[in-house]
């Protein structure tokens, strides 16, 4: 009788502990996978914005190109694990006449994870502020190349 009441003792707390403690640790390592898969197709899906971006340029940079007016329908998925994403970019250089770097950031609106992808542009590139809604049936890239050579990137679809 002894040995059943010892038995007792150590497995039903143990057993209580397993019931209270494997549901949380399963719960939160799905949770943390699933965080870092979104991570990994966010950022993928900035690269590909950026590269369509910085092959838009390179189309566009050519002297057979005088003044046109380029709209890109958006290259990247719809939702990122079924969330919805804001898209916007920024322009930065090192100095004036120098190349310049347009960042792409890509923020998944209710869960907030955010990726960020860069594209090398030329000098003669200029960016209007505005930003994309993934969910926006208007979502894409513009472009449009004036007659002196200066090309003027934005996102449209912010709706």
């Amino acid at each position: 009788m002894t040995n059943v009441t010892i038995e007792y003792v150590i497995l039903i707390p143990l057993l209580f502990t397993q019931v209270i403690v494997f549901p949380l640790v399963a719960s939160t390592v799905t949770s943390n996978w699933q965080d870092s898969q979104r991570d990994v197709v966010l950022q993928d899906a900035a690269n590909h914005l950026a590269s369509t971006i910085q092959q838009l340029y390179l189309t566009l940079n050519r002297d057979e190109i005088l003044e046109c007016t380029v709209t890109q329908a958006s290259p990247v998925p719809v939702t990122v694990g079924s969330y919805p994403y804001t898209v916007t970019g920024s322009l930065s250089s090192i100095s004036e006449d120098s190349t310049r770097f347009l960042s792409v950031t890509l923020i998944l609106d209710e869960v907030g994870n955010r990726a960020t992808a860069s594209a090398v542009l030329g000098p003669n590139v200029a960016w209007a502020e505005s930003s994309m809604r993934s969910t926006s049936n208007d979502a894409c890239i513009q472009v449009q190349k004036f007659s002196n050579g200066t090309i003027v990137f934005s996102f449209g679809g912010s709706g």
